[in-house]
């Protein structure tokens, strides 16, 4: 399947009858158990691939990591639509993130998101646009989720947070944006207003209290993402177990029914 396929059919994901349902990888072993869970497309969480690169989360990832962590995710999930975050593209010079964005439409990647950081939203604005110019430019596609982040740096509340959301997410679509995602995002009427006035598919992540996707989706709402959780949830149950496991050295601890087996497990990975 080529770049320009793969991103069209990830972007036509976000039109459907439901919402889109993205576990977030963190690894090239994360992605495949979750392909061969039947996901339709795989993300990847910026914290859970920092941390698994042994970086902090917060644009501090060098791009030779990411590069090769992405070749490798890629590499196991073959033509599943790959969404990259790249956080606030690693850079604040809009031609260097477009080069970053070449680099994986070069890889086979379909989408990417990239984040404000609550900083002045033309800043984001001038990254979007610079992507798509460089896209055009050279023949391909690549779906952007351009991240709003007034609610998960609580830059505004109520009407005034909506308000900021929705004059954001116009401006990043305008500058060629596919989607917007609000991270945080957890209030329903605010949910409907945003995708109302908003006119790309809206994308939130997991929050405690949020109802199920077939509501989301009465709501606007077009892609849900489980975010850094799974990549917590999986470091989480490790640490309980290696916890157990050195303080009394019961190998129950590191031996229970939640393990992969490491056959099917193995079978996951091409052999070349």
């Amino acid at each position: 399947m080529q770049t320009e396929s793969i991103a069209a059919a990830f972007r036509a994901l976000h039109h459907g009858n439901d919402v889109l349902l993205l576990p977030n990888a963190w690894d090239a072993a994360s992605a495949a158990v979750f392909r061969g869970l039947g996901a339709r497309a795989i993300a990847t969480t910026s914290a859970g691939l920092a941390w698994a690169c042994g970086y902090a989360d917060g644009d501090v990832l060098p791009r030779e990591n990411l590069l090769f962590a992405v070749r490798e995710i890629k590499r196991v999930v073959g033509d599943l639509p790959l969404s990259i975050d790249i956080e606030g593209g690693y850079s604040d010079d809009p031609a260097a993130v477009a080069d970053l964005a070449e680099q994986l439409v070069e890889l086979g990647v379909a989408g990417v998101n990239l984040e404000d950081g609550g900083r002045a939203s033309s800043e984001l604005a001038a990254k979007i646009e610079a992507i798509v110019h460089r896209c055009l430019k050279k023949g391909t596609d690549l779906f952007v989720n351009a991240r709003c982040d007034v609610y998960l740096r609580d830059l505004a509340s109520g009407e005034a947070a909506v308000t900021e959301t929705v004059a954001r997410g116009r401006a990043y679509a305008q500058a060629g944006a596919g989607g917007l995602f609000v991270p945080g995002l957890s209030e329903p009427d605010a949910m409907r207003a945003i995708a109302r006035d908003v006119d790309v598919p809206l994308a939130i992540f997991a929050v405690e209290g949020l109802p199920p996707a077939r509501e989301l989706f009465a709501l606007g709402v077009r892609r849900l993402s489980a975010g850094e959780a799974l990549a917590g949830l999986a470091y989480g149950a490790a640490r309980e177990a290696a916890q157990a496991f050195l303080r009394d050295g019961n190998s129950a601890a590191v031996l229970t029914e939640r393990n992969l087996e490491y056959g099917p497990t193995n079978a996951l990975f091409p052999r070349n």
